[in-house]
């Protein structure tokens, strides 16, 4: 018998749609750096820089939603295709106006915006789609692996590969392999099997329900699930809490207290990334746990208490130890949420639940950076890194309670097929 993580690529179609996934997200890493120096390239600073980022923000947030929506009511097989084909197209136009010396900034910053856009498509249409294709059993490993792939492909190897090819030769090559990328990733999803839509669990001559409708039975179902409402209100304000100590004031404190440069930083992202890695493998090794949301939240909430000792931390390596602790953490918890969402969630609404979690937990992210370079005004480093680290675990044991978890995942155990929908693994039309 396979390993308990391996098991997924027992299904072709999990395999294809894996491999696809792997590349565009690569490719979405080699984006991150090609971005940075084609910017550059055109005699653009921070500002200018700034600008693409922010557009490629816009890009996801203002569209997560309507992805969701779109992932319950078109065929996901259609949806993630489409959204290659459009990659493709951007940015092979994109490689074309560089290689003839005709990119200007505002091409970069609309290619950003529909990057993060098909993001907001993607993703949704993903995760509705996995359940489709694989047993249920099966989940937890799938979603360590794409929790193990993603991190590896898209913070290290994606800029590393682009960084070689931008001092090799200049900006416009990385944004042709990026292209390149892409031929293969729509290449390999054209060969992925079809599966049953949206309206598979519509009565006979039952209408479709509005967008709208959608949205608001997406919303009221969240609303009136305790442990998924509690564990996005967790999410939302754990956050705000450590997302821009790391993001914005974490090179100060390389810089200012171990003497370190921006590859010292890049070192601390990277330990992070890595503790990912090792967390998502881990947990698809192991069956989900009889006390999944504890786990869960437990992983989550106390996993950033080493982020209260930054401020004592006086090496790299430390600090690098210190930064893995939460990626292992955080990776661990992220591979059962992923799975929980796959096997409670109904899945004619799964897309819309899988958005409007990657919308909630992201929508004070901007907010955390923002305030985290004022606050270090007034208040030490040491201090902000202590409320980063605390806050999770207590706004974790809130949720915990409040949500009901201890009770909620007793009386619903995922150690056996009782979910509130059956996972159909063969094939059926597709819309």
């Amino acid at each position: 018998m396979a390993p308990r993580a391996l098991r997924p690529f027992a299904h072709r179609d999990y395999r294809i749609l894996l491999i696809a996934m792997a590349i565009s997200v690569f490719a979405h890493g080699m984006w991150a750096v090609a971005m940075v120096y084609q910017v550059k390239h055109l005699g653009g600073g921070p500002a200018q820089l700034s600008v693409v980022a922010t557009a490629t923000s816009l890009g996801l947030l203002g569209f997560v939603l309507v992805g969701g929506i779109t992932a319950d009511r078109v065929s996901c097989r259609k949806i993630i295709i489409l959204v290659e084909a459009v990659s493709l197209f951007v940015m092979a136009t994109v490689a074309t106006l560089a290689l003839t010396g005709a990119m200007e900034l505002w091409h970069l910053a609309v290619a950003g915006f529909i990057q993060g856009a098909g993001a907001a498509f993607f993703f949704p249409a993903y995760s509705a789609l996995l359940p489709r294709i694989l047993p249920a059993d099966d989940l937890l490993a799938a979603n360590g692996m794409e929790g193990m792939f993603r991190p590896v492909l898209q913070q290290a190897a994606g800029p590393a590969i682009a960084g070689v090819l931008v001092a090799s030769f200049n900006p416009s090559m990385a944004v042709v392999g990026i292209a390149a990328c892409h031929v293969v990733a729509f290449l390999v999803l054209n060969m992925l099997g079809h599966h049953k839509a949206y309206d598979a669990h519509l009565k006979p001559n039952q209408k479709r329900p509005s967008a709208l409708a959608d949205l608001r039975e997406a919303v009221g179902y969240t609303v009136g699930t305790p442990w998924l409402l509690w564990t996005l209100l967790f999410a939302v304000i754990s956050v705000l809490s450590f997302i821009g100590p790391i993001e914005v004031l974490l090179p100060f404190v390389v810089e200012d207290q171990l003497g370190g440069d921006a590859k010292t930083f890049g070192f601390m992202l990277a330990a992070y990334g890595i503790g990912s890695a090792i967390g998502s493998m881990v947990t698809s090794s192991f069956p989900l746990p009889r006390r999944y949301l504890t786990f869960m939240i437990m992983f989550w909430g106390f996993g950033t208490l080493p982020l209260a000792l930054i401020g004592l931390t006086s090496t790299p390596l430390a600090l690098a130890i210190i930064m893995v602790i939460p990626g292992i953490t955080g990776g661990l918890g992220q591979v059962i949420w992923g799975t929980l969402l796959q096997r409670r969630v109904p899945h004619h609404m799964l897309g819309r639940i899988s958005s409007l979690d990657f919308f909630v937990s992201l929508a004070l992210m901007p907010v955390s950076m923002a305030l985290a370079g004022p606050l270090a005004e007034v208040i030490p480093l040491w201090m902000i890194f202590v409320v980063a680290g605390v806050a999770s675990p207590v706004i974790g044991i809130i949720a915990w309670f409040a949500g009901r978890m201890y009770r909620d995942e007793i009386e619903h155990p995922l150690d056996r097929f009782d979910a509130p929908q059956q996972t159909d693994a063969s094939p059926a039309i597709d819309l």
